[in-house]
């Protein structure tokens, strides 16, 4: 009877091939989300008088929380 050639398949090579093949995949999707924009958006020009401020729902929303 032949001795089988391949050797038996452990653990360790699993997990090794496992890390490889999830860090291939991971790397092929941040290459492909990661490109620049075409044409970056100007920001907002700054009020003449100052006060930046509006009180947004966000904001009321904060304010709310803060409440004791």
């Amino acid at each position: 009877m032949m001795p089988n050639s391949q050797p038996k398949p452990s653990r360790r090579g699993f997990f090794l091939s496992a890390s490889v093949a999830g860090a291939a995949v991971a790397s092929a999707g941040w290459l492909k989300t990661n490109t620049p924009a075409a044409v970056a958006e100007s920001p907002k020009p700054a009020p003449e008088k100052g006060g930046g401020y509006t009180l947004s729902a966000h904001v009321q929303h904060y304010y709310r929380t803060t409440r004791v």
